[in-house]
């Protein structure tokens, strides 16, 4: 089977590598020469790991658009609109959409198979399979055990990506019904690990970060059931399962940003300095939008907002949350 991937950044070409391993063939696209050169030498743009010798990678869409009718999107939310744009002028038959992104559009609020239905023209669209779930690319491009969720409305659609990604060595791939929910997990949890890595940053150990992930945990399901998904979704891969593992790992680029916030350092260079994308930030924004929107309460969400926007300093973030009134545990 031939894949397309749109994106070959740390977790595009990780995924490119799990596809060769598989038996298909790939092709990524990436805007960037530097990573381009860099997979078409074998090796790995971030982890300078080597690369199967079947790796592929190209500068031009055409290209990237003729090779395949599945095309697996792996770019940063914030450019995934005018990714799509690009796309669909150049598309000619019926395509399949993956996505691993995972954000929330601020402006819009919207989820990466929403924007995906606003820009690809129907006649092109051919289906929407959202994988996601616990997963640290520098973990999967050594072959570690990884387990995923193929989310989709069409359960044939979420079957054929289980299929295409799932082997007996290191990776296997759940379906779900639930898109709504395992979207917005996904990028509940990134702003979650913001707050976490904050938490570091500060010092404040590990009860305070149990306790975070915990009330963190809280906040997800009341977005997902608020933006109608399924709270039992939150509690599985796709929430606490990704959660845990971008909360509390050095690997994790939201976490260390949010590390880098809790010992004071500007945002804007915490984004200069970043060679990833730090979606996390952005979904705070969205999710504060949200919130004040329908007077949603998340809390921790909230703090986070007004310490990126400079309203309030990390270390008045503590104290502004345990001031807050007492009440029972309310999950």
């Amino acid at each position: 089977m031939r894949i397309t991937i749109i994106g070959g950044g740390a977790w595009g070409t990780t995924l490119g590598q799990v596809c060769i391993d598989n038996g298909h063939e790939i092709l990524i696209y990436d805007v960037n020469p530097k990573h381009v050169s860099k997979i078409n030498q074998l090796t790995h743009p971030f982890f300078e790991t080597q690369l199967p010798n079947q790796m592929k990678a190209t500068d031009n869409l055409n290209h990237a658009i003729a090779f395949s009718d599945i095309m697996l999107l792996s770019v940063p939310t914030k450019v995934i609109r005018v990714v799509l744009k690009d796309i669909n002028k150049l598309l000619k038959k019926p395509t399949f959409f993956i996505n691993v992104s995972k954000g929330i559009e601020p402006e819009t609020l919207k989820r990466v198979s929403e924007i995906v239905l606003d820009e690809i023209d129907h006649q092109h669209y051919k289906g929407f399979v959202a994988l996601t779930g616990p997963s640290h690319a520098e973990e999967v491009i050594l072959r570690k055990l990884t387990l995923l969720v193929a989310a989709s409305t069409n359960f044939e659609d979420a079957k054929f990506v289980q299929s295409i990604f799932s082997n007996e060595s290191y990776l296997r791939v759940y379906t779900s019904l639930d898109l709504i929910g395992a979207e917005v997990g996904g990028a509940v949890k990134n702003a979650i690990a913001v707050v976490s890595g904050a938490c570091t940053g500060l010092g404040l150990g590990e009860n305070a970060r149990a306790a975070l992930i915990s009330r963190g945990i809280l906040e997800i399901v009341r977005v997902v059931e608020f933006m109608g998904g399924k709270k039992e979704t939150a509690f599985g891969l796709t929430g606490i399962g990704d959660l845990i593992v971008t909360a509390s790992s050095e690997n994790s680029r939201n976490f260390q940003a949010g590390k880098k916030i809790g010992l004071g350092i500007p945002i804007e260079q915490i984004y200069q300095e970043s060679k990833q994308t730090i979606e996390g930030i952005r979904t705070i924004e969205a999710l504060e939008h949200l919130s004040s929107q329908n007077g949603l309460e998340l809390p921790l969400i909230h703090v986070a907002y007004e310490i990126i926007k400079g309203n309030l300093l990390v270390t008045d973030a503590v104290p502004k949350l345990l001031s807050r009134d007492l009440k029972s545990e309310d999950f």
